[in-house]
């Protein structure tokens, strides 16, 4: 199929949250686009929406280019997809960024417009995101602008966080505007934010952590097939 071609099936029904799947990201140290990267029988990015399929949500893959997404669609099975967005360049934004930042306020742009309330930010080097953990997340983000796993040395994991809409498309365009990229940033002080320990509360529905393990470098990869096989086997 044709990028153009491609119909976003947006859902009234489901628009309290939507899931945000980014794979704009350089992917420098890794050296090619982890989320086609292919382990066993299937790409990166395809366990992920494996998971997130099981939900009533919307899914959004979060690209930077329009070449990006044809490579996916050429490459993966995108029927559980509701639709692609573009990391939008505007008039704040005169070179050519690969940013998080960039790619949460184009994906916040375009799901403000459809009303949608919330969207769970996922990075697509994360393979193994557990459902219960997503959905534990999921229950926890009602009556919360924000809810984001925090680790005991207070180190949080913002790409793996639901996050408001609206208030977050003026946070993250206030923040490329001023240049400031760091995803902490997005984080207003009167923001109400609910803090999920991973060792005290998340641990309890991923024992292993699997969810927070990320490829960075191809050499990660020998612990993912380690783990995938450990993961495998106690399915059976």
């Amino acid at each position: 199929m044709n990028y153009k071609n491609f119909v976003i099936k947006i859902s009234s029904e489901r628009n309290y949250l939507a899931f945000l799947l980014l794979i704009g990201g350089e992917s420098k140290r890794f050296g090619e686009d982890k989320g086609l990267f292919k382990i066993k029988d299937k790409q990166l990015i395809e366990y992920q929406i494996d998971v997130l399929k099981e939900f009533k949500y919307d899914i959004f893959l979060v690209a930077h280019s329009r070449h990006q997404i044809q490579e996916y669609i050429n490459n993966i099975n995108y029927k559980d997809i509701t639709g692609f967005i573009i990391d939008e360049l505007n008039e704040f934004f005169k070179q050519d960024i690969r940013s998080p930042m960039l790619g949460l306020y184009s994906s916040f742009k375009e799901l403000r417009k459809h009303s949608y309330q919330k969207g769970f930010a996922i990075s697509c080097d994360m393979p193994f995101i557990q459902l219960k953990v997503i959905e534990f997340l999921i229950n926890k983000s009602f009556n919360y602008d924000c809810c984001i796993p925090i680790w005991k040395n207070k180190y949080i994991e913002p790409l793996f966080a639901i996050y408001p809409i609206k208030k977050g498309f003026y946070s993250a365009r206030e923040n490329l505007s001023k240049k400031k990229y760091k995803l902490t940033n997005l984080i207003k002080p009167n923001w109400k934010v609910n803090y999920i320990s991973i060792e005290k509360t998340i641990k309890n529905f991923d024992q292993k952590l699997l969810t927070f393990i990320n490829i960075n470098k191809k050499k990660d990869l020998e612990k993912i097939s380690l783990d995938l096989k450990r993961k495998n086997k106690e399915k059976k």
